[in-house]
Order: C-alpha cells, then sequence, then structure tokens
C-alpha cells in the first residue's frame, strides 16, 4: 500500500538538523565526562540520579523516587537495590502504608554525595560557559521539557 502524499509543513530534517538527536548527542558528551568520575565514586548515572534526588528531597518511597526522576517504579527498584547492597541507601516499609517501601540516604550514602560537586566543576570547566550562562542554558531546556510533556499529556 503506497502512503498517501500529505503537504508537508516541514521538509524531512537531516540527522544533524535534528532536535531530539542534538539533545540525545549533549546527554551523551554529558556522560562520557562524568562517567570517569562516578567511576571513582563507585556509582553508575542512574544511581548518581537517585542519590541525588534523596539528598534533596530527604526520604521518598519508590514511587516517589520514580516520579522525580520521570521513570517506572519498575526501574527505580534494581537501581536502589543494588545502592542498598552498596550501603548507600536504607529501604524500609512505610509506618502509614506498608505496601510501600521508603528510601533513604546511609552516611555513605551522604558521603558519596558530598564528593559530586566534581561533577559540576567538571562541565562548568569543559563546557566553556560561565555559571550564568550554563543556568540560563539549563532553564531552557528545562522549560522546553516541561512544553512537550504537557503537549504529550493533552
Amino acid at each position: 500500500m503506497a502512503r498517501s502524499a500529505s503537504p508537508a509543513l516541514i521538509p524531512p530534517l537531516t540527522l544533524d538538523d535534528q532536535l531530539c538527536f542534538a539533545l540525545y548527542s549533549a546527554s551523551m558528551a554529558v556522560g562520557r565526562l562524568y562517567k570517569p568520575l562516578l567511576d571513582e565514586m563507585g556509582i553508575t548515572y542512574p544511581q548518581f540520579l537517585v542519590l541525588t534526588a534523596l539528598n534533596d528531597e530527604g526520604t521518598l518511597t519508590v514511587g516517589g523516587l520514580a516520579a522525580r526522576l520521570a521513570l517506572e517504579p519498575s526501574t527505580i527498584t534494581p537501581l536502589v537495590k543494588r545502592l542498598e547492597a552498596a550501603g548507600l541507601v536504607q529501604r524500609k516499609r512505610g509506618l502509614k502504608d506498608e505496601r510501600q517501601v521508603e528510601v533513604s540516604l546511609t552516611e555513605a550514602g551522604n558521603d558519596i554525595i558530598a564528593r559530586t560537586p566534581c561533577l559540576a566543576e567538571a562541565l562548568l570547566g569543559k563546557a566553556g560557559m560561565s555559571v550564568p550562562e550554563l543556568k540560563a542554558f539549563k532553564a531552557q531546556v528545562q522549560d522546553f521539557g516541561a512544553r512537550i510533556a504537557a503537549a504529550a499529556n493533552d
């Protein structure tokens, strides 16, 4: 069956003209920059995100972590289990609802978080941007993401 021709408002874009590819490439570059630093700490990037969210928010349920990181709870659970096995977080059943698992940082988890400013320093050093420029860029990316998420939910 042949595709019907529809009037295109925008012609097909090359890979280098795709915003999604630029965002993906930038994310991968940041990941490559962070990897050796995270390896020294003995954690992965997703584990870093979990630890950072717990540092920001305090104790969170697995569902709360999933919501905060825009991931599925089934993705968070194995991450939390590995972090618990490493002694970086503790899990316990909720007092109000035993079906919920609450997660919080341990002292060792707090120690790892105390070592993470090197990530921002490395990013700042390699980006060739000032702190205000990076903050403005981050705000633009967050605004863009929020707009796309809101449109996807409509």
